[in-house]
């Protein structure tokens, strides 16, 4: 699977409200910390400059359980790479 480990009974499909980013998660809390915003956080900062944090901004859309869960991660991998299944 792409974004989750194979076996995984139980995932939580997540959608960030800053930048609208879906994606799948092992955790199934309320929220938590989207990984494309997270990815652009800027880790370099000067002396004058305050390190920024985190932010849970990804919001629980629903719980994936048992089968679903490989089917909704086959999806979103479909979106993602714009429908080449060959990598599959």
């Amino acid at each position: 699977m792409y974004f989750i480990p194979d076996g995984t009974e139980k995932c939580g499909y997540y959608e960030c409200q800053k930048c609208g980013y879906r994606f799948l998660s092992t955790e199934t809390e309320e929220m938590t910390v989207c990984p494309s915003c997270e990815e652009d956080m800027d880790y370099e900062i000067g002396p004058d400059e305050v390190m920024g944090s985190s932010e849970k901004n990804a919001k629980l859309i629903e719980i994936e359980e048992g089968e679903d869960v490989e089917k909704m991660d086959v999806l979103l991998s479909l979106a993602i790479t714009g429908g080449d299944y060959e990598w599959i």
